[in-house]
């Protein structure tokens, strides 16, 4: 989906290019249970409640702006299957059903406090981790090292063209590193 479509403000966004990358690599399917932990516009929840119609999205967010910009996006793009839930992970998602897979956007510095409830929830979920900064990657890096688990860090790095007279000249987004982590096996957690 293109970015334009949705509705912005100035709450961060998760871009196209490494939305797609991202919602690829959680391999959502019909009837998953989703988590988009730090939904900020809700681009990618509402992206995965349209791939996930039989099942259900929770858009997770503390920002009362960027809860209101998920709640429009959710009745711009027409989807029925996508809820907000305002407030802050680890301690909003007790009481919503255990999921299946889950995109976190941003965990506010409780990334492995995020982490340990997910696997405590539901042992085989897969998670995704949208890291932007450097200590956010060193942080998954960190958890994966203690819990001696593996995953795949893909780094995507984008460039827009932007007209300038008759030239276009292409402008670098900021770089995302994608971490795709399978559900720990059973009995190898630190």
């Amino acid at each position: 989906m293109r970015d334009e479509e949705f509705i912005r403000g100035r709450v961060p966004m998760t871009k196209s290019e490494v939305r797609a990358v991202s919602i690829s690599k959680l391999e959502p399917t019909e009837g998953d249970i989703v988590y988009d932990i730090g939904a900020g516009t809700g681009s990618v929840a509402v992206e995965m409640a349209l791939t996930t119609r039989c099942g259900h999205v929770y858009a997770v967010e503390y920002k009362k702006e960027a809860c209101e910009l998920i709640r429009r996006n959710r009745e711009h793009f027409h989807v029925n299957n996508l809820t907000v839930v305002e407030g802050e992970a680890p301690g909003v998602l007790e009481g919503i059903p255990g999921p299946d897979k889950v995109f976190l956007g941003g965990s506010k510095g409780k990334l492995r406090e995020i982490l340990d409830w997910i696997w405590n929830k539901n042992p085989g979920t897969r998670v995704v981790v949208n890291a932007a900064a450097l200590e956010t990657l060193a942080a998954v890096s960190a958890y994966l090292r203690e819990h001696r688990m593996e995953a795949e860090i893909v780094c995507v790095q984008v460039a827009r063209a932007r007209r300038l007279g008759e030239y276009h000249l292409m402008e670098g987004q900021n770089p995302v590193y994608i971490v795709t982590i399978e559900p720990p096996e059973p009995g190898t957690e630190g």
